[in-house]
């Protein structure tokens, strides 16, 4: 094990235009995922590998990123130890951050203050577990300057990521280290590795530095006049042309408690389609990437939301969720909810339908509402016989964002219109349909099926009395 001091540095400071409108109002790191914030996977690593001395560099609309820090991330001062949300300064110049490079020269009085013998850098906006004590006491070991962490990835996806290539020739002795022969952005191709010729090593934008080393390259990138003053473009190409760069195999990090389908999980979420995956990567009932690791943990905010609860609706409707992940205080009052994640304190009204979508905190859907393949930030309110991903023509025409692979994303508030005849004529079709899961289920039973028909209809005559309800109020 490392003894050497460390101090951990997160660049927090992402913009996360991909991630619009998800960013509209927060920082990349900032945006929730399935309960968390993106940046508690990165500090929760840090955390369970032992560092407790860790910054947050923080930048684009950080509101929420800094509050959710400061009342979530507390560690014991009087052992030294804390997390310290640091916002651009301009203590280099009168620029704010120009990239992340330049965000850690411009903070380089932290590494100062710290007097660190190690520096580990790493991202904020992944979903993953990893020891970086192991990655730490590789870098010891093999002798290097610079580490840089690496997943493996299919040979078609290498003009996506950073691509590491490496020296065979060169034996570290140090299992899963290996120099760094060259450092390419989104390649065309890449060779593959030798011992798996269909995959190569994509950066994870997680590093390990010995802090002189690190101290040095920020001083001498700060000096050129063409620089992109970025870690992946120029710092980590100054230490291959060095002959000081090595690469941590990601496959040899090793997790308490981790199962064969979730090891080596890993997933950028930059992207709302990729966001969108990566939480259907959650619920299955043998998950690709396993919340329920209680021997690494992911932190995040304690609520005081009370516990969830599925309830019957008006007419005896039943509420109902199948293959989802529900959050503290969500309540499901005669609707059904399927391969879905739902945040806390969302509701769920009588007769709705909610499958294979995120829903964030408090989101609100109506009776007899039909919601697909959506992602529905906080606080929309979605009223009664309302349709979001059903027809995306008639969800553009309401300015909802649609990505090409037919995902329909609200931002935070967002006001969903009260629908009209045709479209509550819409929601009632498509409410009629069962789940996948039951359908599945009763496919072989025709007392089961007229059993479930009963329950559609049943569910059907209650929403329609929701309906005439909120009509009057809105009426009044």
């Amino acid at each position: 094990m490392s003894v050497k001091k460390v101090l951990a540095i997160v660049l927090a400071g992402g913009e996360g235009k991909r991630l619009m409108p998800l960013t509209a109002d927060r920082a990349k790191p900032a945006v929730p995922f399935a309960g968390f914030r993106l940046v508690d996977f990165a500090l929760s690593n840090l955390a369970n590998s032992g560092y407790f001395k860790i910054v947050v560099l923080t930048q684009y609309k950080s509101h929420s990123l800094d509050r959710h820090i400061s009342e979530t991330w507390r560690m014991s001062t009087q052992l030294g130890n804390y997390v310290a949300s640091v916002p651009a300064q301009q203590r280099r110049g009168k620029s704010w951050f120009l990239g992340s490079a330049n965000a850690i020269y411009q903070s380089m009085n932290l590494i100062g203050d710290a007097e660190p013998d190690i520096v580990v850098v790493v991202g904020a906006d992944h979903v993953y577990r990893m020891d970086f004590e192991q990655m730490v006491d590789n870098h010891i070991k093999s002798g290097a300057r610079a580490t840089v962490a690496a997943v493996r990835q299919p040979l078609e996806m290498a003009d996506q990521f950073g691509v590491i290539e490496v020296d065979s020739s060169v034996d570290t002795g140090v299992n899963g280290a290996h120099k760094i022969s060259a450092f390419v952005e989104k390649p065309s191709s890449t060779p593959g590795l030798p011992d798996a010729p269909e995959q190569f090593l994509a950066s994870m934008g997680n590093y390990v530095f010995d802090s002189d080393a690190l101290i040095e390259a920020l001083e001498q990138d700060a000096a050129k006049s063409e620089t992109k003053n970025d870690m992946g473009a120029d710092i980590i190409p100054y230490f291959v042309n060095r002959g000081e760069a090595f690469v941590y195999d990601f496959s040899t990090n090793d997790i308490p408690d981790a199962t064969d389908r979730d090891r080596n999980y890993w997933r950028d979420v930059g992207t709302i389609d990729s966001y969108y995956d990566a939480h259907m990567d959650l619920i299955s009932p043998l998950p690709i990437f396993n919340l329920y690791n209680r021997a690494w943990p992911i932190y995040t905010r304690s609520t005081t939301s009370p516990p969830a609860k599925f309830v019957h609706g008006a007419h005896n409707a039943v509420g109902t969720a199948l293959d989802s992940i529900v959050a503290p205080g969500v309540v499901v009052s005669g609707g059904v909810v399927e391969n879905s994640v739902l945040s806390n304190d969302v509701f769920v009204g009588t007769g709705a339908r909610v499958s294979d979508s995120v829903l964030l905190d408090k989101v609100v859907v109506g009776a007899g509402a039909v919601v697909r393949r959506a992602i529905l930030d906080k606080n929309v309110h979605v009223p009664a016989g309302a349709t979001i991903g059903v027809d995306p023509g008639l969800d553009r025409a309401r300015g909802f964002a649609v990505t090409e692979s037919g995902i329909t994303v609200l931002s935070k508030g967002q006001v969903v219109p009260v629908p009209d005849a045709a479209e509550m004529t819409l929601a009632k079709v498509a409410a009629a349909a069962l789940p996948e899961a039951l359908e599945l289920a009763i496919a072989a039973n025709r007392l089961s099926r007229e059993a479930l028909d009963l329950v559609v209809e049943n569910q059907i005559s209650a929403t329609e009395s929701e309906s005439v309800r909120e009509e009057a109020k809105i009426d009044e």
